[in-house]
């Protein structure tokens, strides 16, 4: 990065005054360079070439944004839908976070860049549909080199023609949207939480309950995937495969280092071949991997203890993996490790076996905790019988969680849906879930053997819901703990 941005607007305003009385730099009559000798700045006027780019193909989910459209269109008749990408957040002083668009707004345009917002106007019998975006940096007023977020700073963007060929959508300035939804009238419904000055611009025109229609419509819509989608997923996952086959070849790297280097391992890997990584790596070497969300990432890594290593890949379009293994650093489980190990793969069996059509969504979850819950028993870590265990769900000191949960443009996907629809749902086709049942004997539970305690275990995998029962999108990395220790010999030979 550059040390200092010495024309930015914020060097330039503040040095304005100094300079208005320095020569031979002069004052621009009209207000535009404050501290920009006339000189430079008619240079940086002209003498550019034309870059638009012709010949451009719609993106590849073109045609399914279209359809998702028109089903929002349908439940929203007359109404005015206005659906934000969000802006840039402040990570300190004058950087920002790296930019990841609403999945609301990403759903319905396949757009990804800053302050974009999709507009539906109501028209006749449906609507009319308008992604307001920011225009290429204008050169006349020199907003592209003296602003922080000009082209010469950040890089180019598309111009507004070239975003029409892209998203199949008409497209205009976002600059003026405020000021046209401020003079709107009829009834209005925004996707609230990521455009501030948006929502200020419809702040007498739309009511909480009535947003939240909307977003619960869209979190809904996204719980059966296209076979797009479905693609898209694969791809996140098969680049997460291979991401966990990196971790292992560098293992013995890691144990000189720390969780780190498991963490920047796998990070090279999704930002090779695909957009980020889908949520913060949780990389959990020996005790750790009893903290459910350990994603500090600074531990030792031993030969002997377990890495409980939840990852995923995040595609250029967005769509995510959750994946999750628990290895032997050391390639090989001892006897405890394995038994703990066989018990969490057994259950995360019958969680797979029960995802199918017409399956109520709770089941997996209910056959994956009465398996671990038998084996709790049958180890004597819980008094029984079984059923007693479940009723009184005395198995969740160590299985903590749920068994799973929607996946697609989050890793959590379609959190706003209704209970109704999702967790007391039914399953269908075109659905993905994880399911990832787990045990985890914390360091300082004295209710159990001192050889179980800092012992944690999760098995993860991407399930699509399919017309005669399920098919594993995660099935390219081993489970079975006898096949994990043969796929780990095979990487590090």
């Amino acid at each position: 990065m550059a040390d200092e941005l010495p024309e930015t607007p914020e060097t330039v305003l503040d040095n304005a005054a100094d300079a208005a009385d320095e020569e031979p730099i002069k004052q621009r009559k009209n207000g535009l360079y404050p501290g920009v000798s006339d000189e430079l700045a008619d240079s940086m006027k002209s003498g550019w070439a034309d870059t638009e780019l012709r010949g451009l193909e719609p993106v590849e989910q073109a045609g399914h944004t279209a359809r998702r459209r028109a089903e929002l269109s349908a439940r929203f008749p007359g109404e005015r839908l206005v659906i934000p990408a969000g802006n840039l957040k402040t990570r300190s002083n004058d950087t920002e976070y790296p930019f990841r668009a609403s999945v609301e707004y990403v759903y319905l345009t396949g757009n990804q860049t800053e302050d974009g917002v999709l507009v539906l106007e109501p028209k006749d019998d449906g609507h009319v549909a308008t992604v307001y975006l920011l225009p290429r940096s204008d050169r006349e007023n020199g907003e592209f080199w003296l602003s922080g977020q000009g082209e010469l700073w950040v890089g180019r963007r598309h111009s507004l023609t070239e975003s029409e060929t892209l998203y199949g959508i008409p497209a205009a300035d976002v600059r003026e949207l405020a000021d046209k939804l401020r003079e709107a009238t009829g009834p209005v419904r925004v996707v609230r939480g990521y455009d501030a000055g948006i929502e200020a611009a419809l702040t007498d025109k739309v009511t909480a309950e009535r947003d939240e229609e909307l977003r619960v419509f869209l979190s809904e819509a996204r719980l059966v995937k296209d076979e797009w989608e479905v693609g898209e997923l694969q791809k996140a996952v098969d680049s997460t495969v291979r991401g966990f086959e990196d971790v292992v070849k560098v293992l013995d790297k890691a144990e000189a280092t720390s969780e780190r280097y498991i963490e920047g391992t796998f990070f090279l890997r999704a930002r090779v071949e695909g957009n980020d990584i889908g949520y913060g790596s949780i990389c959990a070497a020996g005790p750790h991997a009893c903290t459910l969300h350990w994603v500090r990432n600074d531990g030792p890594v031993r030969s002997g203890e377990l890495l409980l290593l939840d990852a995923g890949v995040e595609t250029h379009s967005l769509y995510t993996a959750d994946v999750t293994r628990t290895l032997p650093v050391n390639g090989t489980y001892s006897e405890l490790q394995k038994k703990i190990y066989d018990a969490v793969y057994d259950a995360q069996e019958a969680g797979i076996a029960a995802v199918k059509p017409g399956a109520k969504y709770r089941d997996f979850h209910d056959a994956a905790q009465r398996v671990l819950a038998e084996r709790l028993v049958e180890w004597g870590l819980v008094e029984g019988p079984v059923e007693r265990v479940l009723e009184l769900g005395l198995q969740r000191r160590w299985t903590l969680h749920g068994t799973g949960h929607m996946l697609g443009l989050d890793v959590h996907d379609c959190a706003a849906a209704r209970t109704e629809t999702y967790v007391e749902g039914v399953l269908e086709p075109g659905m993905v879930l994880t399911v990832e049942p787990g045990l985890y004997f914390q360091a300082d539970d004295l209710t159990v053997p001192e050889e179980y305690r800092g012992i944690g275990v999760r098995i993860e995998d991407d399930i699509l819901v399919t017309e005669d029962g399920n098919r594993n999108l995660s099935a390219g990395l081993p489970r079975r703990s006898d096949e994990v220790e043969a796929w780990m010999a095979a990487l590090k030979s």
